[in-house]
């Protein structure tokens, strides 16, 4: 009697599934279960059909079942059963039939070789517990889903491996679970969960080619099953005796593949024995490659997070050593994400002369390409400093440097390094002895100071193009003088547009935040309350006028001349402004009123808003040579009583005179404004050029 007649008496039939393909052989009682026509006269023993042909015989969900089943016995190299219900041309379900079939694995695809069965249908009111259908099925979806979202919300290996450890598998949870990472030749256990014994296991870090469940799957890449300790002793009796006390029933061990690599192996044991059905291999495989999928994610991760540690503690600003008569303070805040390491820095350079130089600076980007060209620049900032040049010069040679620098990327076409970079700069040359202070600015935020009376201004401060984008820059210095008692600080803009500002509205908010700060507290805690402002809680309530809240790396330093005020300091500010730059114009304005903040009479105050208005642009239309304005509010000796003073100096010798314009004429009312609006006023010769000045004394407003 042939094997076929055999079957064929035990109503099971042949079947061979070519995956690639798409077709599948079937002999002739398999085409019976299936509802199919049988074989012709030609081919009695087997007739291949479309596997849509097929499938159309199946029912959807039993289908979608035998696939998965099918790539996990591949992935395992195991047999693949299930069951299927066969259904006619209107859906209605048929018969039952038992699939049991060996996947050869082929070139990316497969062969599938088995037998197809019939099986008796339950009895009426019976639960049918099979694979594909009732709540079974519905419960795993389930546990996957809350599964797949809790190890994806997992940041660390640590947390990975409790998520692991509270997994609740739908039947059958297992009790004991490890986690074996792979590194070289070695394999050892990153985290357990009611796995290893009290007296420790010396499996916990072995060599890969060791008898035991773990290594065999890091070797072999395919899951290892043991429903039983007599099946555990047989395949490895040396790791047994180890695993004997610790009371489990069943093991399985699962590969962590990612990206086609197995990076270790998951153990997860029960107290109770489990058979291990398709199904249920099925949902510890998944959890396998949601597991491994998470470990790897985790390790990237921590690897990021150890890196941007490195990179900041090699690259954190250090203010120096105590500068004589003067306090330093400096904040460092990097964005919220990525590698946690920007483009903004900070530095304190001690010079030949014996001054001190302080830079501060931002690098365009957050990534780490700009933490490079960041300490790159750094390095040669502090090289032109320590050389001895001045401020114009260093930030002249650090352009050229860093234009350099980008123009090297691009000609060697590094991937990701590539395309121009620039950089904003502030460089400040500071006497301590004197409080006198140089500044060059490159595309850089200007500085404020808060005088001795809580008073913050904006400093007026010339400056070039930022560094890197044209070699030849040229970068104009500013001087000033710090009294005692006043605070100069210095920011990258992260500080003024982190939370939605613009620049105007960002200086603003620190504005408030440097008055308000006590005169008895130290220097460091107005630094924080300075950073608290943008990163802190306050800041949700401080929000912009912009949409974009994009958060941004945040530099800062506070310089203070220690001291205190001699009596009442006055409050004074200079600036010049350059034939070629007449939008300084509206700077000046905006100094004289910063200055002006607290003066009772609002009218006054626009007053002499356009009195140096007019001032300055007389010299910028009739003279060739720039403005310089000087601006001074001192106590006039009553009590309350305060004094405006504002100079603006030009070099031409020609003196102004006082016309009487028409009704029409668009010139010539400077000098007649300032008759009316002024309390004096004066024009002084200088040995090279000349001085015009006038005074307000503060009154109260008029009453409405």
């Amino acid at each position: 009697m042939r094997t076929e007649d055999v079957l064929a008496a035990v109503a099971t039939g042949l079947w061979r599934w070519d995956n690639a393909a798409g077709t599948v052989t079937l002999d002739a009682e398999a085409a019976r279960l299936l509802e199919l026509p049988a074989a012709p006269q030609a081919h009695p023993d087997a007739v291949p059909y479309p596997e849509t042909t097929v499938r159309a015989r199946i029912h959807p969900v039993d289908w979608n079942e035998i696939n998965g089943v099918v790539n996990l016995a591949v992935a395992e190299g195991t047999v693949a059963e299930g069951r299927l219900r066969v259904v006619d041309d209107d859906g209605r379900v048929l018969r039952t039939v038992r699939s049991r079939s060996k996947p050869v694995a082929r070139d990316g695809s497969y062969e599938l070789v088995g037998l197809l069965q019939e099986v008796a249908e339950p009895a009426e009111g019976a639960a049918a517990k099979t694979p594909v259908t009732g709540d079974w099925r519905r419960s795993r979806e389930a546990f996957l889903l809350d599964a797949g979202r809790a190890l994806a919300e997992a940041r660390s290996t640590a947390e990975v491996l409790r998520v692991a450890a509270s997994l609740s598998m739908p039947g059958f949870s297992p009790d004991g679970l490890a986690v074996f990472g792979a590194a070289g030749d070695r394999l050892r256990i990153v985290g357990h969960h009611g796995h290893q014994s009290a007296g420790g296991d010396p499996f916990s870090d072995m060599r890969l080619d060791t008898d035991h469940p773990a290594a065999e799957v890091v070797r072999s890449g395919r899951a290892v099953y043991l429903p039983s300790p007599d099946e555990y002793a047989r395949r490895y009796p040396t790791s047994w005796p180890l695993a004997q006390p610790l009371g489990r029933q069943s093991w399985a061990y699962l590969p962590l593949i990612v990206a086609g690599r197995t990076m270790g192996a998951w153990l997860a044991a029960f107290r109770h024995q489990v058979v291990f059905t398709p199904d249920e291999r099925s949902v510890l495989t998944t959890v396998a490659r949601m597991l491994a999928q998470a470990l790897a994610r985790a390790g990237v991760a921590e690897t990021e997070r150890e890196l941007s540690l490195g990179l900041q503690r090699s690259m954190m600003p250090v203010i120096g050593p105590a500068i004589p008569g003067m306090a330093v303070a400096g904040r460092y805040v990097p964005t919220g994400g990525g590698l946690q390491v920007g483009g903004d820095w900070y530095d304190m350079i001690p010079l030949p002369s014996g001054r001190i130089a302080l830079v501060i600076g931002d690098v365009q980007g957050h990534d780490v390409r700009a933490a490079g060209l960041m300490g790159q620049l750094r390095i040669a900032l502090r090289a032109y400093a320590s050389e001895g040049h001045r401020p114009d010069a260093v930030l002249s040679r650090a352009s050229r440097f860093l234009h350099g620098v980008t123009d090297a990327y691009d000609s060697a076409d590094v991937s990701g390094l590539s395309g121009p970079r620039f950089a904003t700069c502030l460089y400040l040359e500071v006497d301590p002895a004197t409080g006198h202070i140089e500044i060059a600015r490159a595309g850089h935020p200007e500085p404020a100071v808060r005088m001795a009376d809580g008073t913050v201004i904006v400093w007026p401060t010339e400056g070039g193009l930022p560094l890197g984008i044209d070699p030849d820059s040229d970068y104009p210095t500013t001087r000033l003088r710090l009294q005692p008692g006043e605070t100069m600080m210095i920011c990258t803009d992260g500080l003024l547009e982190t939370g939605g500002h613009d620049l105007d509205t960002g200086w603003v908010r620190l504005r408030e935040v440097m008055e308000r700060h006590p005169d008895t507290a130290s220097l460091e805690e107005l630094a924080d309350s300075l950073v608290q402002a943008v990163h802190g809680p306050v800041s949700h309530h401080t929000t912009g006028p912009l949409a974009d809240r994009r958060e941004d790396d945040v530099a800062l330093v506070l310089l203070s001349r220690e001291g205190g005020p001699v009596a009442v300091a006055p409050r004074r500010t200079a600036m010049t402004i350059a034939q070629a730059e007449p939008e300084r114009i509206a700077a000046a304005r905006q100094t004289v009123r910063e200055l002006l903040h607290d003066w009772a009479d609002p009218e006054q105050v626009d007053s002499a808003v356009l009195m140096v208005s007019e001032m300055v642009t007389n010299v910028l239309v009739h003279t060739d040579g720039n403005a310089l304005m000087v601006a001074q509010v001192t106590h006039a000796g009553g009590a309350g009583e305060r004094l405006l003073r504002i100079e603006v100096a030009d070099a031409s010798d020609e003196l102004p005179h006082k016309r009487r314009p028409g009704e029409l004429a668009s010139s010539g009312r400077g000098l007649v404004l300032m008759e009316m609006l002024a309390d004096a006023w004066g024009v002084d010769p200088r040995g090279e050029g000349k001085s015009i000045w006038f005074e307000l004394h503060e009154s109260q407003p008029k009453p409405e």
